[in-house]
């Protein structure tokens, strides 16, 4: 294993990390929006990173933020100015397309509607979502609502981002823990918005819900692109685990630090299959977001140089 980076050293030094930044490549990490998200940019670079995931509003809320349009402007010219390649969001954490509650599931239908719009005046890439939890324990059923819920947002909005189904861990009665599952979303959305979704694959997700990265590597890729081809692939979510293999668990840890350890991620970083996949760090951020965030990017991109 690589040495980390010490986060003593001068790298973390705030005026160094914004003179020595690496050119952009396809990595970068989730962001604060804290103050407007005009001003996510300009931290995404800080950490060297030319990808960046933000949130729209606050995630743990059901009230709708409003973008001005001088925000709006001043995001579209931080994005160019700090040379952002790819840009974009994660939904609220309070959606649930998959919910039995008809009340429950309008409001989350509205509510991903509104992140759509969001992400639509920004300019963004994509928008990551959770396919949710069918708590009437009828999987198909809750697939089928999830399908309707984005098809219904998707038609609703102009321009809109390319959606990605997110891969979960698989806990309790989350559905989406199974590339079939992520198929059947696709499918059931009609034939003319298929294109505009796909998936993100989460590390952590993947390896808690028994897709065993570890010993299995080629295995698990071979059964992405055999269920849903890497076509669909549009982001990848960086993350080591804190739980053990097929746990159902989401809890995320720094690369190497977690039961994953540090192959899976060399192996990513060498796979040319995934060569120009973007890859968002999901990571820890402890007391210093900053400091975590190089520390973090720097091992990663040091696999490259490794076999």
């Amino acid at each position: 294993m690589p040495e980390r980076p010490d986060p003593t050293s001068p790298l973390s030094s705030s005026a160094e990390r914004r003179t020595d930044r690496p050119e952009p490549d396809e990595l970068g990490a989730h962001v604060s929006a804290a103050g407007g998200v005009h001003l996510a940019p300009a931290r995404a670079r800080a950490i060297g990173a030319g990808v960046l995931q933000l949130f729209t509003k606050q995630p743990s809320r059901w009230a709708e933020s409003k973008l001005e349009p001088s925000v709006v402007a001043d995001f579209r010219a931080a994005r160019e100015a700090q040379r952002i390649g790819v840009a974009g969001a994660h939904d609220s954490y309070l959606i649930n397309l998959s919910s039995p509650d008809r009340h429950l599931w309008r409001m989350s239908q509205r509510s991903f509607q509104a992140e759509l719009g969001r992400c639509a005046l920004l300019g963004l890439d994509f928008l990551v979502t959770h396919p949710g939890n069918a708590t009437d324990g009828d999987v198909e059923a809750g697939l089928e609502r999830n399908a309707r819920g984005v098809a219904e947002s998707l038609a609703a909005v102009d321009s809109p981002p390319r959606v990605l189904l997110e891969l979960t861990a698989g806990a309790g009665t989350t559905v989406g823990a199974t590339f079939e599952n992520l198929r059947a979303i696709i499918e059931a959305i009609p034939a003319g918005q298929r294109g505009a979704v796909g998936v993100c694959f989460d590390t952590c997700h993947a390896f808690s819900a028994g897709y065993d990265l570890v010993n299995a590597y080629d295995d698990v890729w071979e059964d992405f692109d055999r269920v849903l081809g890497l076509d669909r692939l549009g982001l990848i979510h960086l993350n080591d685990s804190r739980h053990p293999f097929d746990s159902r668990k989401d809890r995320h840890e720094e690369i190497g630090r977690g039961t994953l350890g540090v192959e899976p991620f060399r192996r990513i970083m060498h796979d040319p299959r995934l060569a120009d996949v973007p890859k968002v760090l999901e990571t820890p951020k402890g007391d210093d977001a900053e400091a975590a965030d190089i520390r973090n990017l720097t091992l990663l991109r040091s696999l490259r140089f490794e076999r």
